[in-house]
């Protein structure tokens, strides 16, 4: 925050057309031992919206069909983006589609595929000429190792898939996720070949970040103890908060991985669920209803936060469904 302060100083001054040299340092994070070899296929964005759009518009062909991945649902971006640039959903199964975009790990279910099931599920799945968007924003929370099990440390794979088997696979992070800066708009692209990022730079509008993300940027991956934290804290937090719903509400079904940041609730019955998330906004805890876009209404999604937190929220959800007294306290 205090480099996002600092670059205030700098707006009389246009950010660097290259983005460098916070480009560069977002690579030697992704790749600490080899970011010379990948640097070039590596594109900021003004989050991944604008990477997404680029991608779709520039090097996914001409429209036809899409196909999301195989889950339930998943973040609605790549439907506004692809049907924006004319293209009509089919369903996830369909591998006649010219243009896939999955989520890994999903949001909101929480599904997720290691990295030999990913390759697998696109190897199996997609014909000639498949434009793939693999979005790995959440892929940070699985922890230390969470490199070798992403696309990350697949870019040979990567580049035969393209050359040899014309399915071309774009990896896509929204930073916004993982270091809490929904604010600064912040995303990355990892283009399969040079062609390919030649292309999407070639439609893509100058200076499209601004100076304050960059120098945010910059700061920020060189935060390891943040990231240890929050490797160390978001699994104990998840855990707890599992547990107490699990206590209290046995019939309602936690879902997703246990590194994951929040938890996908099937609470069986439209009614609970809307009245869960209105007893969260009245006591101003975090929380989100699957029917709005998702049209899943017995779906609720809760934010992992510390037990304080959790038992506040846990409170009020006792207080709505079990008549419980919630204590009065500040979050």
């Amino acid at each position: 925050l205090d480099a996002a302060r600092n670059a205030v100083g700098g707006i009389s001054h246009y950010p660097p057309a290259n983005f460098e040299p916070h480009l560069s340092h977002l690579a030697e994070f992704l790749w600490p031992h080899d970011h010379e070899k990948n640097h070039d296929l590596l594109q900021l964005g003004n989050g991944a919206s604008e990477l997404i759009d680029l991608v779709i518009r520039s090097c996914a062909g001409p429209p036809g069909k899409w196909r999301p991945g195989a889950t339930l649902v998943q973040y609605e971006e790549y439907k506004r983006s692809a049907e924006a640039a004319g293209f009509s959903r089919t369903h996830a199964g369909d591998q006649d589609s010219s243009l896939l975009c999955l989520v890994n790990p999903t949001n909101p279910t929480g599904d997720y595929m290691t990295i030999d099931k990913l390759k697998d599920y696109l190897e199996s799945t997609c014909k000639a000429g498949t434009a793939v968007i693999v979005d790995e924003s959440m892929q940070p929370w699985v922890g230390p190792e969470w490199r070798q099990d992403s696309l990350l440390m697949q870019r040979q794979w990567v580049q035969s898939m393209s050359i040899e088997k014309d399915i071309h696979v774009f990896v896509m992070h929204s930073w916004t996720k993982i270091w809490s800066c929904t604010g600064i708009r912040l995303g990355s692209v990892i283009a399969p070949t040079s062609e390919h990022i030649a292309k999407l730079k070639s439609k893509q509008v100058p200076w499209s970040v601004n100076n304050i993300a960059l120098e945010f940027l910059s700061a920020v991956v060189k935060d390891r103890e943040y990231l240890e934290q929050t490797w160390e804290l978001t699994p104990t937090w998840r855990k707890n908060i599992v547990a107490e719903l699990n206590k209290y509400f046995p019939q309602w079904k936690c879902l997703g991985e246990p590194f994951l940041s929040w938890v996908w609730i099937d609470s069986g019955d439209a009614e609970v669920a809307e009245r869960a998330v209105m007893a969260c906004k009245r006591a101003g805890c975090p929380i989100r209803w699957g029917k709005p876009g998702y049209n899943l209404p017995t779906y609720i999604r809760i934010a992992v936060r510390d037990e304080e937190t959790t038992e506040f929220l846990v409170d009020a959800l006792k207080e709505e469904f079990l008549g419980s007294v919630r204590r009065n306290r500040a979050v």
